[in-house]
């Protein structure tokens, strides 16, 4: 029985995974169901209690969550060292440039759901400016110390995913205002054929 991934094909976490999967040369090991985290039916509630996205079944039935620790998994599941170094630094910086551009993504998110499942009427601007500048103040980060293109790691994985979930959703015009990042995935992409396996469909 192959392990499941419970996901969306729009969620940048879930993209993070599916690249994972695909350059650790787990694909044929791990089955991609999407999942609905505003159903209250999907069975996603049941395999973790927050309802969110992305979550691995194993193989023994275990329920992992969230995109963090199932690239930790994976990572260990294929040899280990590959996707999260084990030395320090290296080890270190990857994990952080995760964790700051996983935090961008958060930020998006919450400014999508904002617009979403609020009435126009009860939007709250401070917060979204509070979001945006979470977003703003990542990226001007990320442009300021770009990790290597050309290394595959949960750190570039998470910036391209990243930086894809910002040209899908726009919450901010990444490639007018942090330009210099342009050829930065320009060359990600280039070198990691996972990224373009793994494109969203258009927004609905």
């Amino acid at each position: 029985m192959p392990m499941l991934l419970r996901g969306s094909p729009l969620s940048p976490f879930a993209r993070k995974v599916r690249m994972a999967v695909l350059h650790l040369g787990l694909a044929e090991k791990v089955e991609f169901v999407r999942a609905d985290p505003m159903n209250p039916e999907d069975v996603l509630r049941r395999d973790n209690p927050l309802g969110k996205i992305p979550v691995l079944i194993t193989e023994d039935g275990k329920a992992i969550y969230d995109s963090r620790v199932i690239l930790e998994y994976l990572d260990h599941v294929a040899g280990g060292g590959i996707i999260i170094p084990d030395g320090w630094p290296a080890r270190l910086d990857t994990l952080t440039m995760q964790a700051m551009c996983d935090g961008i993504m958060d930020a998006c998110i919450l400014i999508i759901y904002e617009a979403r499942h609020r009435p126009p009427a009860i939007h709250h601007q401070p917060w979204l400016d509070y979001q945006r500048g979470k977003a703003v103040r990542g990226l001007k980060a990320l442009a300021k110390a770009p990790p290597d293109p050309v290394r595959f790691d949960v750190g570039t994985i998470a910036a391209a995913c990243m930086l894809g979930y910002l040209d899908l959703r726009r919450q901010v015009a990444w490639r007018s205002e942090f330009s210099d990042l342009v050829p930065w995935l320009d060359a990600f992409r280039a070198k990691h054929p996972e990224f373009d396996a793994t494109l969203p469909p258009e927004s609905p």
